[in-house]
């Protein structure tokens, strides 16, 4: 087998259906490459959608179904399960095109110890999606971004998986791409081993959930610097003297109470307009450093 795509999903029935007759479309011979699917304890309709697609499956398709224990620990689940010379990792919103497996293949062929790491194009919903063309606008400079990428199977079981103590929303695959890049293993870019990423425009009533995920990510942001203290990780996460001081000065003024009541005042639950989106983004970003203060100390009290 030459290459494993693998996914996790949690309550994405919606979305999961085309994602997985996307990754049975591909160009690649079916014999070459299977799909992995991890179900992360998903209580919508998951199911029923993974009864449907096994029907459809045609290359080899295997699920496995865990109790909800978050995305680390079901990576690791994948990786295991993956046969694929090759493990291509995707999220359960992504929708990859029918050259992906053949693109991400022709890369490895190229760099055969390499990451490769594929372009994405954001898209609102999955109905009317633009040209598969992909553009700067739409760049990552994640080293290891598993919304769309690519690496020897061999290699990501030697560095240990994934670091299952980020329980909580947020890089996990940051970690993973730090420990690789202290391996000396490089990375390549792939613009056309593409796929499209579902990405809403956000609305009122997900500001809450939004909130909650910038906090999480703030208390995993503790727990990435004290596994790699090292200036990419205190810069990726706001973990130094300089974006600390900016943000307690803000909130030394009352800058964060005030965006806190301007957002509370965003009403039922509607599209956001662009002046609405830039003070939710100012207020999570607050949110964030409020609770990175609190996670440092609580770590250097314990």
């Amino acid at each position: 087998m030459r290459a494993t795509i693998q996914l996790c999903t949690y309550n994405r029935a919606a979305l999961l259906e085309r994602v997985l007759d996307a990754c049975f479309e591909q160009t690649a011979p079916e014999d070459s490459y299977e799909v992995v699917l991890v179900n992360d304890g998903s209580t919508d309709d998951t199911a029923a959608v993974i009864a449907r697609a096994r029907s459809r499956a045609t290359c080899a398709f295997t699920v496995i179904d865990q109790q909800n224990a978050g995305l680390a620990r079901g990576r690791n689940v994948g990786i295991a399960r993956a046969t694929g010379e090759r493990i291509i990792f995707i999220d359960d919103d992504v929708l990859p095109l029918p050259t992906f497996v053949a693109e991400h293949l022709r890369s490895h062929g190229r760099a055969p110890t390499a990451i490769v790491r594929g372009g994405a194009i954001n898209v609102e919903n999955f109905d009317d999606l633009p040209p598969p063309i992909w553009s700067w606008k739409n760049y990552s400079g994640n080293f290891f971004w598993t919304t769309n990428v690519s690496v020897p199977t061999a290699t990501i079981r030697e560095i240990g998986g994934f670091n299952e103590s980020f329980a909580e929303y947020g890089w996990e695959d940051i970690d993973v791409g730090l420990r690789l890049r202290f391996a000396d293993v490089r990375a390549v870019f792939n613009p056309r081993a593409l796929a499209y990423h579902f990405k809403p425009q956000p609305r009122s009533g997900d500001v809450e959930k939004m909130e909650r995920q910038a906090r999480a990510q703030a208390r995993t942001a503790v727990t990435l610097s004290a596994l790699h203290p090292h200036w990419r990780t205190y810069l990726a996460t706001g973990e130094n003297p300089v974006q600390r001081a900016i943000h307690a000065a803000l909130r030394a003024i009352g800058v964060q109470e005030r965006l806190r009541r301007r957002v509370a005042a965003m009403a039922g639950d509607r599209p956001l307009d662009a002046a609405e989106m830039r003070a939710v983004r100012r207020m999570l970003a607050g949110a964030y450093f409020e609770e990175l203060e609190r996670a440092i100390q609580k770590r250097d009290a314990s």
